[in-house]
């Protein structure tokens, strides 16, 4: 049965935090996840410890983390821990960085950085012993480990996640993309000896419900803005063949990028985002709308629909989902 989650930007106070924490749960949400971009928005660990206290079953974590800015055990203790203040809840999703990287004018981790880094953090929440720049160490208090999700768009990246991750992060809704990202996580599955169907497979995007689809897009078009960072880098790092059109057409008239305006309704940095990419990348329109794309996405694959609540009227369409969306696939 396939799941729903949410991400929150910390841009926000706590109290209105946990009560949409709370609200997402009782709407039969099983999973909360929050950015971690140290830079812009208020550091993601304290507000996923109050989601922790303030909920009953819903899983958590950071959407995503990297393997740079804090050093990878520091990030395994800070997981560990809220497995304890949580009861085992907490999750780890984590890229090779973008924004908390390159606001600060660096470029994100390696692939190999990454791929040590999952095992680092996974290894420490178990409460394993490992060896880490040539020293043994252990969280002799941890136990448990934390599931891995690896965020991904390019064919190296998403191997990666196939071979070492519990799942994969999707940052779009466009299904022929996602069955694009698919083949190659089953790829790297298929060269570690591991069974590609155990591994979750996500979908993260905005939403926006209106019949008047001209608002709805101008809502969630800050978002194929966002995902642009990424393909402009792989862009710089594969031959035109080796990427979809449908990834990378779209970034011809990309001027540029603020990070300062980063995901934000509204912003400039989405000026240049066709109407056609914004109904493939997010989901727009009516509830009735909104299943068929689901329908279409969990056909594919797609195990969790993960909503960026960040367009404003989060309440409302945590209300409308909880009502109308999530019991049709229930």
């Amino acid at each position: 049965m396939p799941s729903f989650g949410f991400t929150l930007k910390p841009d926000m106070g706590p109290d209105r935090l946990v009560d949409l924490a709370i609200r997402a749960e009782a709407a039969g949400f099983k999973y909360g996840w929050s950015f971690d971009s140290h830079v812009l928005w208020q550091e993601p660990y304290p507000l996923l410890t109050l989601m922790a206290v303030n909920t009953r079953a819903m899983r958590l974590g950071t959407l995503v983390t990297n393997p740079i800015v804090r050093d990878p055990t520091v990030t395994a203790s800070l997981l560990a821990t809220l497995n304890i203040v949580s009861r085992g809840r907490m999750d780890l999703g984590i890229g090779r960085g973008d924004s908390s990287r390159r606001v600060l004018g660096k470029r994100p981790a390696t692939m190999e950085r990454l791929e040590e880094a999952v095992h680092v953090i996974r290894s420490l929440t178990r409460g394993e012993e490992i060896a880490y720049d040539g020293v043994r160490i252990r969280f002799s208090w941890a136990s448990g480990g934390v599931p891995a999700w690896v965020a991904g768009y390019g064919p190296k990246v998403l191997r990666v996640a196939g071979r070492i991750a519990d799942g994969v992060i999707l940052q779009f809704a466009d299904p022929d993309l996602i069955r694009w990202c698919l083949g190659f996580v089953r790829e790297g599955a298929e060269e570690a000896g591991r069974d590609f169907g155990k591994i979750e497979a996500m979908s993260a995007a905005p939403v926006w419900l209106a019949d008047d689809l001209a608002i709805a897009r101008d809502r969630v078009r800050w978002f194929p803005a966002l995902v642009s960072n990424h393909v402009v880098d792989l862009v710089s790092r594969y031959k035109p063949e080796e990427l979809p059109a449908g990834l990378t057409a779209y970034i011809r008239n990309r001027k540029g990028y603020d990070y300062r305006h980063h995901a934000e309704v509204g912003s400039d940095n989405a000026a240049f985002v066709p109407d056609e990419i914004v109904d493939r990348y997010c989901i727009v329109g009516s509830p009735a709308e909104h299943r068929r794309r689901l329908e279409e996405l969990f056909d594919l694959g797609v195990t969790q629909f993960n909503i960026y609540l960040m367009c404003g009227e989060e309440e409302e369409t945590l209300k409308v989902y909880g009502r109308e969306i999530l019991p049709r696939f229930q």
